[in-house]
């Protein structure tokens, strides 16, 4: 008996032509809405590496728009994002094409909505899978790919077991978390990665403790 087998890679539902160049974009693009808490107004969009030299025959620059507008990555619009966007978002492109600390497929986002600023690095690694590795200045490392909350704090002493014990509270487990800081005594980051989500009354609670600067949670992407 002739027994054969076929191994099928599966990757996510997405607009083409390619995962690392167009999927994975576009997630970044979704968790820069997330962070700064809607569609931006205005983005600067800097490509490294690979990016800098495919974005636009790869559509790199169509997915990160389609992602600022929070589309999906199975969303037909991505093909027509820039058409979309007018009138809506404002963006500039630049392109890197030497970074040797970076991934090769690493694109920076500035994001502007009203007074509000931030800054992050995304890394696109193919199948639609995606590293965050700086969030305003901060090292961070997470993936979208489970609930994350990200908690800006002053570096205060127990500040880490405190929130740690709150989310606990909510039976939520913790898979990962990252805690950066600008310095001793300066402002600090934590960055926590949970296996389900978290409620608003928890979420509300740890906004109103006093060192606690801001507070974004973002479900799974």
């Amino acid at each position: 008996m002739e027994r054969s087998s076929v191994f099928d890679m599966i990757g996510p539902v997405m607009i083409g032509p390619s995962s690392s160049h167009t999927a994975g974009v576009v997630r970044i693009g979704r968790v820069g809405v997330k962070l700064l808490g809607g569609v931006p107004d205005e983005a600067e969009i800097i490509f490294y590496n690979s990016f800098a030299q495919t974005y636009e025959g790869h559509g790199s620059d169509r997915a990160i728009v389609a992602g600022l507008m929070d589309f999906d990555t199975d969303d037909a619009r991505i093909k027509d994002a820039f058409d979309h966007a007018k009138d809506k978002l404002t963006y500039k492109f630049r392109s890197v094409g030497n970074a040797s600390t970076k991934h090769p497929n690493t694109v920076f986002l500035r994001l502007k909505k009203g007074d509000k600023k931030i800054e992050l690095e995304g890394e696109s690694r193919g199948g639609g899978v995606i590293r965050i590795s700086n969030f305003n200045g901060f090292a961070s490392g997470f993936t979208a790919n489970l609930h994350t909350l990200v908690v800006t704090t002053d570096d205060a002493q127990g500040s880490i077991a405190f929130i740690s014990d709150i989310i606990s509270h909510d039976d939520c487990n913790i898979a990962t978390m990252t805690v950066s800081r600008k310095g001793k005594n300066d402002v600090a980051c934590q960055i926590i990665e949970m296996d389900s989500g978290i409620n608003d009354i928890t979420l509300q609670y740890i906004r109103h403790i006093k060192w606690v600067h801001d507070v974004i949670y973002i479900p799974v992407i």
